[in-house]
C-alpha cells in the first residue's frame, strides 16, 4: 500500500494549486452555524453510602488507541517506529478488490485482510480508504483503479491536468455497483476490531471527493466530473446503511449536498491546519480566525454541522508540507502553520495521518500536549467503595474527559480484584458506556458571539458509574480494586494497545488501580508502624496543613486518622491533611495514627504543637496544599516526597483552579513571585492576582513528575492579604508545590518576553522554548498582534542600547515603539532555525524610571521573542 511520502505530497500540491477552491456543493439553503450545543444532562451523584477515594492524576500515554497520529502502512515494515501511535493508514484501489472483469459482485478481500492482520500484530487499528483515481500512481497504488467490470457500461473521461481517468460518477450502472460494494464492505468489516476508521472515499482524485479542475466551477470552460449532490448522497446513504459500529468520515461537510449531516458520518480534513495563498489564509480555521472562505471549518459553519463531533469522529491529515514543524510553535503557529491548538479544539480532532511524525522526538513536550488534547483524554477523579466487603460489593468511579472529543466506541469496561502478587483473581464486565464521557469544556467559535476568542464553555460533566458485583468464589483476604477497558483487538492480538487513563495508578497492562479492599474477614493482625515526621507545612489564622511520612504495614496502609488535642478530627488516605475551623493565635497538639484494611491501628505518632497565625497576617510563603487555599474542579492534593511540605496540588487546569490566600510580606508594590512546580512536560498556567487580569506563564519541563522547579514572575501586591489564582482554561497546568513572594521591585533592565507584567494583544502567545533564557518565548507577533514590555528600566533617562533576543528561521522585520512614540522598523536576520536564539541591537531613547517598549509588525509576522535587555 502507500509506501512513500512523495506520492502523497503530490496530493497536497494539488490542493495548494487550487483544488480546495472547488467546493463540492453549496450549503443547504438557510444553513447557519448551530451555535453552542446544549449541555448534556448532569449524571447522578455518587452513592453516599460509598467512601470516596481520590485518585492522583498523571499524564496519559500518547499512544492510546484510536486517537493521535496514524502512520502509512508499508507491508513488512515496523509499524511502531517513530513517535508512539496506535493507528495505521492505508489506501486500496477499488480494482484491487473488484478483480472479476465479468462480475462486479465478486470481491477479493485478501489485500485488505493482509493489511489488517499485519497491523494487528503491532497492536494497531487501521484507518482506510478506497479510490478509483490516483494521480501519479504506481504498482503500489495503481493510478487507474476503476474495476474492469465497468468497461463497456460506464463512460470514462480524461482528467488532463492529472492524467487520470474519471468514470461517470452519475452512471446508474456505477452507482449500483458502488452501493453493492459498500454493502458487502460493511457486511464484512463493520465492527471488525482491526478497523478503526473508514473514509467513504471512492469519489474523485485519491477518493477525496474532488476532481479539480473538472469540478462544479465550470467558468473555467472545463466540464464537471463530480456526481450530482443526489448521487453523492446515495453513496453516503449506502455507507451509513452498511456501517453501524465502525466510524465513518467523508472529506467535506458539503459532500453530497451536505448529506452526511443526517448520517453518522464525520469529516476528514486532509489539509489540517495549513495556511496558503497571499496573504496567507487558513484552510482549517474559519474566516473569523483568518481562514479562507473555503476552509474546512467555514464549510462546517456554513452547513451548520460544526457540532457533528459529538456523535461522529473527526479525522484527516496534517498537511504534508508542515508535518515536520507543525508543533514547533505550539500552542500557536507561524507562517504557513496555523494556530494548531485552535485547529484541534474547534475541529474536535481525534486523529490525523502524519507520516513525518516518524521524525518527532518521543519526549517532545509540544507534540505530547497536542496528542493528549486530541480526541479523548480520560481520567478517573475518584473511586467509590467501602473498605471491607463480603457477598456483594458495590463499586463506583467518576471519569472526566479533558480531551476535545468523546471516545466513540462501546468498548467494555471491566472491574477486577488484584491480589498482593498483582494477579487479577476475578473480573466482572460492567455496562458502563464511555461514550457518555464528554469533554469538560469546549472552545467556542467567534461566530457564536459568546465572548472574545478564545472563550471556553462548560460542556460535559465528570461521569459517575457504579455497579454491584458478586464476590462468590473470592477467598477472604486483602486485594485492590482495579478497572480496565477491553480493546476488542485483544481478541486478535493480546498485545493490542490498551486504553489507559490519565492517572498515576494506571498500569501498562491496562488495569487502573482504584484502591485497597478487604474481602471477608482478614487474617491480618499486624498493625502498621506509627507515622513519623509529622510537620505543619502551612498555617493560617484558621487552619493548618499537616504532612507526615508514610507508615509501613505487612499488607498495606489504607488510611490515617488525625487527632487534635487527643480527639479524632479527620481521616485521609494520603500522608497529608488540612485541619480547618481553628481559632487565630491558638496552640494545638496533633498526632496521627495509621490503619490497614483489616482495621488494625498503629500507635500514635510523636505529638506536634502548632500555633495558628494572628488574624489577618499575610504570609510570604504559602504551600499549595494549605487549608486556607481554595481548590475547584478536579484540583486535588497529592503526596509528594520531594515537595517542601510533603504534598502538592495537581490536576489544575481545564477549568480547575488553585487559589492561594493570605499571600504577602506586608509591603505594597511589584514583587517577585516564585512558583515551585513539577511537570515532566512544558505546560502553561495563568496567574491572577486579587481577581485582576489573568496572565499566561510558561513552565518549562522538569526532569520528571518528582522534580521541583521554579518559575519567577513579577506581580503587584497590596500591603495586606492577597489572593493568587493559578489556572489554565484549556489544558493542564503543572503540579504546584508552593509559592513565595520576594521584596518589592521597580524596573528591570532585562525583561523576559513571557513576563506577567507584559501585555500581549491579538494572536501573540507564550510558547515553551528550551533554548530561551526563561524557558519560554512569545510568538505569533505581527499582523496586528503586539507584545509590550512594561516597567523597562531607563535609569536616569537618555540614549540606551536595546538588545532584542529573538528566534526566526527566516528573515523578518518588526517595529520598535518606545513609550507610545514613533515606531521604527528593524530587520531581523534569520537564525539557524526556530530553536536558535539570535540578538539584534537598536538604539533607543528612554525616559527616567519605567518605560514601555512595544514590538509589532502591522503587515507581516515578526520573529519570536525571548527577552530584551537595556544597557548603556
Amino acid at each position: 500500500m502507500h509506501s512513500t511520502l512523495t506520492r502523497f505530497c503530490r496530493a497536497a500540491v494539488a490542493l495548494a494549486m487550487g483544488a480546495l477552491l472547488a467546493l463540492p456543493s453549496a450549503a443547504p439553503a438557510g444553513a447557519a452555524p448551530q451555535g453552542p450545543p446544549p449541555r448534556p444532562t448532569a449524571p447522578p451523584s455518587p452513592d453516599p453510602s460509598l467512601t470516596a477515594h481520590p485518585l492522583t492524576a498523571a499524564a496519559s500515554p500518547v499512544d492510546n488507541p484510536l486517537k493521535g497520529f496514524a502512520r502509512f502502512y508499508s507491508p513488512g515494515a515496523n509499524q511502531n517506529s517513530g513517535y508512539p501511535h496506535s493507528l495505521t493508514w492505508t489506501y486500496f484501489g477499488l480494482s484491487e478488490i473488484m478483480t472479476n472483469a465479468a462480475n462486479c459482485g465478486s470481491y477479493d478481500w485478501s489485500l485488505v485482510d493482509a493489511a489488517l492482520n499485519e497491523s494487528a500484530t503491532y497492536g494497531n487499528q487501521v484507518a482506510m480508504r478506497f479510490y478509483m483515481e490516483y494521480p501519479g500512481g504506481s504498482g503500489t497504488h495503481p493510478a487507474n483503479a476503476i474495476p474492469h467490470c465497468f468497461d463497456g457500461h460506464v463512460t470514462y473521461r480524461t482528467n488532463a491536468n492529472w492524467g487520470t481517468t474519471s468514470p461517470d460518477y452519475d452512471s446508474a450502472y456505477l452507482l449500483t455497483a458502488l452501493q453493492n460494494f459498500i454493502a458487502a464492505f460493511g457486511a464484512r468489516y463493520d465492527g471488525d476490531p482491526r478497523v478503526g476508521f473508514v473514509h467513504t472515499g471512492l469519489i474523485g482524485l485519491w477518493g477525496e471527493w474532488h476532481t479539480w479542475p473538472y469540478d462544479t466551477d465550470t467558468a473555467d470552460g472545463l466540464p464537471n466530473y463530480m456526481p450530482t449532490d443526489a448521487h453523492g448522497a446515495q453513496i453516503l446513504q449506502a455507507f451509513d446503511n452498511a456501517f453501524n459500529t465502525t466510524k465513518l468520515e467523508v472529506r467535506y461537510p458539503g459532500a453530497g449536498g451536505s448529506a452526511a449531516s443526517g448520517f453518522d458520518i464525520g469529516y476528514h480534513d486532509d489539509s489540517f491546519c495549513f495556511r496558503e495563498g497571499s496573504p496567507l489564509a487558513g484552510v482549517t480555521l474559519p474566516t473569523s480566525l483568518g481562514g479562507a472562505s473555503y476552509s474546512q471549518l467555514q464549510r462546517a459553519l456554513d452547513a451548520g454541522v460544526e457540532n457533528k463531533w459529538i456523535t461522529s469522529s473527526m479525522g484527516g491529515e496534517v498537511r504534508p508540507e508542515i508535518q515536520s514543524r507543525a508543533f514547533s510553535f505550539w500552542p500557536g503557529g507561524s507562517g504557513d502553520v496555523d494556530d494548531m491548538k485552535a485547529c484541534i479544539e474547534l475541529e474536535h480532532t481525534t486523529w490525523k495521518m502524519n507520516e513525518q511524525s516518524a521524525g518527532y522526538s518521543s519526549t517532545d513536550a509540544n507534540v505530547a500536549a497536542a496528542v493528549r488534547l486530541m480526541g479523548y483524554d480520560l481520567g478517573v477523579t475518584d473511586s467509590y467503595y467501602t473498605g471491607t466487603a463480603s457477598g456483594t460489593a458495590k463499586v463506583g468511579v467518576r471519569i472526566a474527559n479533558n480531551g476535545v472529543a468523546p471516545f466513540y466506541y462501546p468498548w467494555t469496561v471491566s472491574l477486577g480484584l488484584k491480589n498482593s502478587a498483582g494477579t487479577v483473581v476475578k473480573s466482572w464486565d460492567t455496562s458502563w458506556d464511555l461514550r457518555k464521557v464528554m469533554p469538560l469544556r469546549i472552545r467556542s467559535f467567534p461566530d457564536w458571539n459568546v465572548g472574545a476568542d478564545p472563550t471556553y464553555l462548560d460542556y460535559g460533566h465528570p461521569q459517575y458509574y457504579d455497579t454491584s458485583v458478586s464476590l462468590s468464589g473470592v477467598a477472604n483476604g486483602d486485594y485492590q480494586w482495579v478497572m480496565r477497558v477491553k480493546n476488542p483487538l485483544e481478541a486478535v492480538n493480546a498485545g493490542a494497545k490498551k486504553l489507559r487513563f490519565a492517572n498515576a495508578a494506571q498500569n501498562a497492562d491496562g488495569w487502573l488501580g482504584l484502591g485497597p479492599v478487604t474481602v471477608g474477614t482478614s487474617t491480618d493482625t499486624v498493625a502498621p508502624s506509627a507515622p513519623t515526621g509529622l510537620a505543619a507545612s502551612a498555617t493560617t489564622s484558621g487552619s493548618t496543613a499537616l504532612t507526615w511520612n508514610a507508615a509501613t504495614d505487612n499488607v498495606g496502609v489504607t488510611s490515617y486518622q488525625v487527632l487534635r488535642n487527643g480527639t479524632a478530627v479527620g481521616t485521609t488516605a494520603t500522608t497529608s491533611y488540612t485541619d480547618t475551623g481553628l481559632s487565630a493565635g491558638t496552640a494545638y497538639s496533633y498526632t496521627v495514627k495509621a490503619r490497614d484494611a483489616a482495621g488494625n491501628s498503629s500507635a500514635a505518632s510523636s505529638a506536634l504543637s502548632v500555633t495558628t497565625q494572628a488574624a489577618g497576617t499575610p504570609s510570604a510563603t504559602v504551600e499549595a496544599e494549605a487549608s486556607g487555599n481554595t481548590r475547584t474542579g478536579t484540583a486535588v492534593i497529592a503526596a509528594c516526597a520531594t515537595c517542601s511540605g510533603g504534598s502538592k496540588v495537581g490536576y489544575v487546569g481545564n477549568g480547575a483552579t488553585l487559589t492561594f490566600h493570605q499571600v504577602g510580606d506586608g509591603t505594597a508594590g511589584t514583587h517577585t513571585l516564585t512558583i515551585s512546580y513539577l511537570s515532566a512536560e512544558a505546560r502553561t498556567a495563568t496567574v491572577q492576582v486579587n481577581g485582576g487580569a489573568a496572565t499566561s506563564v510558561g513552565f518549562p519541563a522538569t526532569a520528571d513528575w518528582n522534580t521541583v522547579g521554579t518559575k519567577t514572575v513579577d506581580v503587584i501586591l497590596t500591603s495586606g492579604n492577597n489572593t493568587i489564582t493559578l489556572a489554565n482554561a484549556s489544558g493542564w497546568a503543572p503540579d504546584f508545590d508552593k509559592i513565595s513572594v520576594g521584596g518589592t521591585t521597580t524596573t528591570s533592565a532585562t525583561v523576559e518576553a513571557e513576563a506577567t507584567g507584559n501585555t500581549r494583544t491579538g494572536t501573540a502567545v507564550i510558547a515553551a522554548c528550551a533554548t530561551c533564557s526563561g524557558g519560554s518565548k512569545v510568538g505569533y507577533v505581527g499582523n496586528g498582534a503586539t507584545l509590550t514590555f512594561n516597567n523597562v528600566a531607563g535609569g536616569t533617562g537618555g540614549t540606551r542600547t536595546l538588545t532584542i533576543s529573538y528566534l526566526t528561521a527566516e528573515a523578518r522585520t518588526a517595529t520598535v515603539q518606545v513609550n507610545g512614540g514613533p515606531a521604527t522598523s528593524v530587520g531581523f536576520p534569520a537564525t539557524a532555525d526556530w530553536n536558535t536564539v539570535g540578538t539584534k541591537t537598536v538604539t533607543v531613547t528612554l525616559a527616567a524610571g519605567a518605560n514601555t517598549i512595544t514590538l509589532a509588525d502591522p503587515g507581516g509576522w515578526a520573529p519570536d521573542v525571548d527577552k530584551i535587555t537595556v544597557t548603556g
